[in-house]
């Protein structure tokens, strides 16, 4: 029980140095013998399993049955081909879930949370899965526990432990308590634990247990695997196949029994029935979404956008609103202390005077209350606090030398209620208070005179108007220092330093992406923690805002009822001065107003509001493991425009997946009215059991992948943003769907009934005894129906590129993977006529020249028809 020991005899028993840690090589070598620090994943499904999943459906089971029917009554064909088709169905539908899996699981490697530790003496980063027992782990506000950790020094420290103990209040630390006696988790506060939250303050500690060994991991060896995570659109399709499926078993049942009263042989209309309710539910739908979500998530990774959950693909192309945190998202995240105002003078950095030795206590504050590391090899820390050290460096005052001669003793950590930083120095027998923080905070707590206060906002008002973010420095000597001391007794009669002006400047691609959101329709938003006028200066200079009028502060929210609030969000361009709940409130608001909000965030505090929002982004440099676990996206250059991009790639993605999905539901409709209005008028089937199948191969899979794997739509970011509720058969689809479905099917039957005509002699087609038929003629008009049905088809997969924009505009040979698959499937069925093998297996006659000039002409007419209305369409 490590909670029963002190700190001494925790790094004995575990053979660590608690000042350098370990050395690397002993790192690797318990790596090696304890394993990495992460849990055991449950078995993973075996193909034998992924394989019975494919083929678990009560119509592929019917087909099962159908094949062994077939078989015997001798028509071994027509098995062969039944199971054939089953099995490559099956085949490709593992080989796709197979990859998006993979794909996934590429991404939960790439979010891996970080762990800082001491190795050889020097603090470095690490994944948390290569931390070993004896590994000496810093721990900031905001990180998540890497490890069962010992506690062996604690400055204030909170941990957020609800996901072991149900505990929702933060439990204060200390590494100096011990046990007396065993003890539940909850009351161990001299240890942190794995997957749990530090929420406050900072501390170091010794690792005692990693992986299946940690109390988290004792709790997840219990655990099952989480059932995955179907997007809207994904249930929206499986809701879909419900009702496709009810319908295509009702369809093929009337189908069998007109053609039982008919006369016709039942075995032909047992097997046409069921392979028209297996052709007419498009089955391969949930696989060719999965595949193309998971594909479109690896393009976005190579944007710099990292998707942790499936569904925020699909929101980022409904996006109405940006909220974006200013610094580092908006701006460079490069921080520079550029005007000071000390000694009541208001000086450029670069001035001479500052060397003076009048203006060090001032430097040497600003180093001091000060978490940042700034050395020539790394500069790691908050960019204010980097700044903040970098001036002090240029005046000539080092922190790792203040830091040894100051030795600090105390601290209470900066959080946005306050808004200010305290530290506790020792120098020389003597004790120096140094602050640093908001100006409002510290002002009331400072030993000046009225008028030096006005001169000080004076100065204050000038820096934010020069965009400047202002920070105040204060200071104070005590007499002595004990740890019963509070806030207020450090925080008062303090005496005033000065003031640094700092900026960071915009990224210069933020304004072009910010115009490219207004002409999207969508509204940019900057909510930030500086200071109004310094926040609106930024905002105003990227074109989010124009007037002040149209900034808001956190005082002013606070003011406001919640209906008040979602009549004013609509018009505010930059809130500024903002606590957590500002923004939870702000993103209620927006979606009060039916709004569908993307939000940025990189804090502890951002966590509430990126759950909060339709779509969390969190920042991956930057960003808190917090931040980045309640995130639904995170992006791993701290980027606005990055963001832009997401919903570019998710307007897509989205676009590309209802391309398929039309495509699929079309040609399917397509089937069902050849058969249906050919049985219905008491004609011989067009299509024989097989002809449905195999068709239902080639159109399920080729065509509609290659169509979610369409480029990008450049004008895609000129429309505005879809309605998160709009239905997939919105602005028209469905009449095309319904329109294509009756032109495929027209032009089948009437390539069937010209066959007919021309090989029986007939007059007319009018005048074709369906009675009298021979069985050549009738096989020659099937190959006819059944080359027509799936060359059209094909062809019309071009149609899905551009429902508005023609062949020539859009670029005939920019998908060139579709223009592949159009051409496998045409290959393919000539092969399957004129091959006497397939010939035979699929009861076809071989066409001639003539034959195939009017089946290719009667399968360009879904072509010719599309360009020619959206011809219309353009001129009226």
């Amino acid at each position: 029980m490590w909670y029963t020991k002190d700190t001494e005899r925790v790094s004995i028993d575990l053979e660590t140095n608690t000042e350098t840690g370990l050395t690397n090589v002993e790192a690797k070598k318990r790596l090696d013998q304890v394993g990495a620090n992460e849990f055991s994943e449950h078995k993973k499904e075996s193909i034998f399993t992924l394989f019975f999943r494919q083929i678990n459906s009560l119509l592929i089971y019917i087909l099962i049955g159908a094949a062994l029917i077939s078989a015997f009554v001798g028509e071994y064909s027509d098995a062969i081909i039944i199971v054939l088709v089953i099995l490559l169905n099956t085949i490709i539908g593992v080989i796709q879930e197979s990859k998006a899996e993979k794909a996934l699981e590429e991404l939960k490697k790439m979010t891996t949370p970080k762990a800082i530790v001491k190795r050889d003496g020097m603090t470095v980063e690490i994944p948390s899965e290569h931390v070993v027992p004896g590994d000496i782990v810093i721990i900031d506000a905001g990180r998540f526990i890497p490890a069962d950790i010992r506690l062996i020094e604690t400055a204030n420290f909170q941990v957020e432990e609800s996901s072991l103990t149900g505990e929702s209040v933060p439990i204060d630390k200390n590494a100096d308590w011990v046990a007396a006696e065993e003890l539940p988790i909850a009351d161990q506060r001299n240890m942190a634990f794995m997957s749990t939250l530090s929420s406050y303050g900072r501390a170091i500690g010794i690792v005692v247990n990693t992986g299946m060994q940690t109390e988290i991991g004792k709790i997840a060896n219990l655990l099952g695997k989480q059932e995955k995570e179907q997007t809207p659109l994904q249930k929206k399709l499986a809701e879909l196949g419900k009702i496709l499926g009810i319908g295509a078993v009702i369809v093929s049942v009337i189908i069998f029994l007109i053609g039982y009263f008919q006369g016709r042989d039942v075995l032909d209309m047992f097997l046409i029935s069921v392979s028209l309710a297996v052709a007419a539910i498009p089955e391969g739908l949930p696989a060719i979404v999965t595949i193309v979500l998971a594909l479109g998530v690896q393009r976005m990774i190579e944007r710099q956008a990292v998707v942790r959950k499936l569904p925020a693909v699909e929101t980022l192309g409904a996006v109405s609103v940006i909220c974006s945190d200013k610094t580092g998202t908006l701006t460079q995240n490069k921080m520079t202390v550029t005007k000071v105002y000390v000694n009541g003078n208001y000086l450029s950095m670069n001035s001479p005077l500052l060397k003076q030795r009048e203006y060090s206590r001032f430097f040497e504050a600003m180093a001091l209350c000060n978490d940042a590391v700034f050395t020539e090899e790394e500069h790691s820390g908050d960019p204010t606090e980097i700044a903040l050290v970098a001036a002090a460096h240029v005046a000539g005052f080092e922190k790792q030398i203040l830091d040894k001669n100051y030795e600090r003793i105390f601290e209470i950590a900066f959080d946005s209620d306050r808004k200010m930083m305290t530290t506790v120095h020792h120098h020389g027998g003597r004790y120096f208070v140094m602050v640093k923080g908001a100006l409002e905070s510290i002002l009331p707590k400072i030993r000046v005179t009225t008028l030096e206060v006005d001169k000080i906002k004076n100065v204050a008002n000038e820096m934010s108007a020069e965009a400047l973010r202002v920070l105040a420095i204060a200071y104070k000597e005590i007499p002595t220092f004990d740890n019963s001391m509070t806030s207020e007794d450090l925080e008062k009669e303090l005496i005033f330093l000065g003031l640094t002006g700092m900026i960071d400047p915009p990224r210069e691609e933020v304004k072009a992406s910010i115009a490219q959101c207004k002409q999207a329709g969508i509204q940019t938003i900057m909510i930030t923690g500086d200071n109004q006028k310094t926040a609106f200066a930024i905002a105003k200079d990227l074109g989010i805002a124009n007037e002040e009028i149209e900034s808001m502060s956190g005082s002013e929210i606070d003011r406001l009822s919640e209906s008040e609030l979602c009549e004013k969000v609509n018009k505010i361009r930059v809130f500024a001065r903002v606590s957590p709940e500002h923004k939870v409130k702000i993103v209620k608001a927006l979606k009060t107003n039916e709004r569908i909000v993307a939000m940025t965030g990189d804090g502890v505090n951002d966590a509430p509001s990126l759950k909060q929002a339709d779509v969390g982004v969190a920042m991956g440099k930057g960003g808190t493991d917090v931040a980045k676990g309640a995130a639904d996206i995170v992006l791993t250059d701290d980027n606005f425009a990055t963001i832009v991009a997401a919903v570019e790639e998710g307007r897509n993605i989205y676009q590309n997946i209802k391309k398929s999905i039309l495509f699929l539901l079309s040609c399917n409709l397509g089937e069902i009215i050849t058969l249906f209005i050919a049985i219905l008028l008491g004609w011989p089937a067009p299509l024989s059991a097989i002809h449905i199948l195999w068709i239902n191969l080639i159109t399920d899979t080729l065509p509609a992948i290659s169509l979610g794997l369409d480029p990008d739509d450049p004008d895609v970011m000129d429309q505005q943003p879809r309605s998160i509720k709009e239905s997939i058969f919105a602005h028209g689809s469905g009449m095309f769907t319904l329109l294509y479905g009756l032109l495929i099917g027209s032009l089948t039957l009437f390539a069937f009934v010209t066959g007919l005509n021309y090989y029986t002699g007939a007059p007319s087609i009018f005048s074709i005894d369906f009675s009298n038929i021979s069985k050549d003629a009738l096989v020659h008009a099937q190959t006819m129906a059944f080359v027509t049905l799936s060359i059209a088809q094909l062809f019309h997969s071009l149609n899905l590129r551009s429902t508005k924009k023609s062949l020539r505009e859009v670029g005939l040979f920019t998908n060139k993977f579709l223009l592949v698959s159009i051409f496998v499937g045409i290959a393919l069925q000539a092969l399957l006529v004129n091959v006497p093998v397939f010939n035979d297996i699929f009861d076809l006659h071989i066409l001639s020249l003539k034959d195939w000039l009017f089946v290719l002409t009667l399968s360009l007419v879904p072509i010719i028809f599309s360009e020619l209305s959206k011809a219309w369409k353009r001129i009226f």
